[in-house]
C-alpha cells in the first residue's frame, strides 16, 4: 500500500486479538504500522507483533524484491512495534539499526544484544540522510515509554509519531477517529500530559503535511483537529460540555438511581452518557471521563467502602490526571451509606475537582425524598 510514491506501508492488521495490552477491549482489532522510505537508501521504519513477523517479512520483501534495507529505524521498544527487530536483522545482516541510546538498552534486555556492531545512535535533532528524504529525529521521552523518539521527513513533510496519534481499530474499521483515539490515548498515554505538551511544543516548529502513527490511519488532511485533540486531552481539559454517569449497583436500586438522573438530563436536552461499570467498556467509560465537563458517581456502600468497580474506576481517573471536572456524588446505603465520603476523599487528590452542592443519598430504594433529591442535583448540572 502506497503513502506516496516513495513511503510504503508494510504494516500489519490484527483481527484475532480481543484484549489490547491485557485490558483494553478492541472489538474491531487494531493496526501495527510499518513503513518504507524508498530512496538512495532504504530504511523500514518500525516493526510489528511477534504474532506477525513473518507477513511483516513477507511485505517487505514483496515491496523491495531483491533489494535490501539500508536502515531499520526504532522508534519504539514496546513489544507490538519491537517484537521482530531480531528476525529483521537476521534476515538482512547488513542493515543498521537506528534507535536511540536506552531503545538499544531495552533491546539487550529483549534479545540478548544491543548490536553494537550495527548501530546508528539517534539523539534529539540528529539527521539521517537517504538522499532526498533526510530525517531529523526528535526525541519523546515518556510518550509514552523513555525511549521514544519521532522522526520528520522534511521531504515530504512527513512525522513518523511513534505510538502519538494512534488508534484502536484496524485499519479497514468503519469507525469515528477521536472516539477510538480517544480512548486510546486516554487509557495508554493519558498520564503523561506534560510530556506530551513538550513533543506538542516541538511540532511548532515542523511544517507536517502526513502524520504517520504506529496504530490507526495515515492522516492527511486537517492537522490542526488532530493535534487539537492532543493538545486538549494532554491539557487535561474537557473536550465538551456535557455529562458522563458511571454507576455500579447490586440490586438495580443505585441503577435506578443513575438512569432516572440521565433520562432527565437527556429530557432537557443536555449531552449525556452512562456506564454500568461492571458491564460495559470500563475504558470506554474512563475516556468519557476525559471528555465531558462533568461526571456523576452513583455507588453502594460495599464493606464500609464503596463497590470495588468504582474504587477501580476512580484510581484509574487519578492514575491518569483526572483534573479540572464538576463531579456529583449518589451514594446507596441500607444502614451506613459511606461511598460519597470515600469517593470525595479519593478525588480530592486531584486538582481543581469541584463537588456539587447537591449530594444524593438513597436508603436501600428510591424514594420520594431520593427523587427530589435527583432532581435537585439535575438542576444544578444543568446550571
Amino acid at each position: 500500500m502506497e503513502i506516496s510514491k516513495d513511503i510504503l506501508y508494510v504494516g500489519v492488521d490484527d483481527k484475532e486479538i480481543d484484549l489490547f495490552e491485557g485490558q483494553y477491549k478492541v472489538p474491531n482489532g487494531i493496526s501495527y504500522n510499518s513503513y518504507i522510505i524508498v530512496d538512495e537508501k532504504v530504511a523500514v521504519v518500525d516493526s510489528v507483533d511477534k504474532n506477525f513477523g513473518d507477513k511483516w517479512l513477507s511485505n517487505i520483501h514483496y515491496e523491495l524484491g531483491q533489494k535490501n534495507p539500508d536502515y531499520l529505524i526504532v522508534q519504539h521498544m514496546e513489544p507490538d512495534h519491537s517484537a521482530n527487530i531480531m528476525s529483521f536483522a537476521e534476515r538482512y545482516p547488513d542493515s543498521i539499526i537506528v534507535a536511540s541510546q536506552k531503545a538499544f538498552g531495552m533491546m539487550k534486555n529483549f534479545f540478548g544484544t544491543d548490536f553494537a556492531d550495527r548501530r546508528l545512535v539517534a539523539g534529539e535533532g540528529d539527521t539521517l540522510s537517504l538522499g532526498k528524504h533526510v530525517l531529523t529525529f526528535v526525541t519523546a521521552p515518556m510518550v509514552h515509554w523513555p525511549e521514544v523518539i519521532v522522526s520528520y521527513d522534511s521531504y515530504e513533510k512527513v512525522l513518523f509519531s511513534a505510538d502519538a496519534f494512534g488508534k484502536f481499530g484496524a485499519l479497514d474499521a468503519d469507525e469515528e477517529w477521536a472516539d477510538e483515539a480517544r480512548r486510546y490515548y486516554i487509557g495508554i498515554v493519558g498520564k503523561y500530559g506534560v510530556q506530551v505538551q513538550a513533543l506538542l511544543e516541538k511540532a511548532k516548529a515542523l511544517d507536517i503535511q502526513k502524520i504517520l502513527p504506529l496504530h490507526g490511519p495515515a492522516l492527511y488532511e486537517n492537522l490542526g483537529y488532530y493535534l487539537g485533540l492532543y493538545d486538549t486531552w494532554s491539557r487535561y481539559v474537557p473536550e465538551e460540555k456535557g455529562t458522563l454517569i458511571a454507576y455500579t449497583s447490586i440490586y438495580g436500586n443505585t441503577k435506578k438511581a443513575a438512569q432516572l438522573l440521565y433520562e432527565r438530563l437527556i429530557a432537557e436536552g443536555e449531552n449525556a452518557t452512562i456506564y454500568d461499570l461492571a458491564r460495559d467498556d470500563f475504558f470506554a467509560a474512563v475516556g468519557d471521563a476525559f471528555r465531558f465537563d462533568k461526571v456523576v458517581l452513583a455507588t453502594t456502600t460495599y464493606n464500609g467502602d464503596m463497590f470495588p468497580d468504582m474504587r477501580k474506576f476512580i484510581f484509574a481517573l487519578i492514575e491518569r490526571g483526572f483534573k479540572n471536572r464538576k463531579v456529583a456524588l449518589i451514594e446507596n446505603g441500607s444502614w451506613g451509606p459511606v461511598a460519597a465520603k470515600k469517593m470525595k476523599a479519593m478525588l480530592e487528590t486531584s486538582e481543581g475537582i469541584e463537588f456539587t452542592e447537591n449530594t444524593v443519598k438513597i436508603l436501600s430504594a428510591l424514594s420520594a425524598d431520593s427523587i427530589s433529591q435527583i432532581e435537585n442535583l439535575k438542576e444544578e448540572l444543568l446550571k
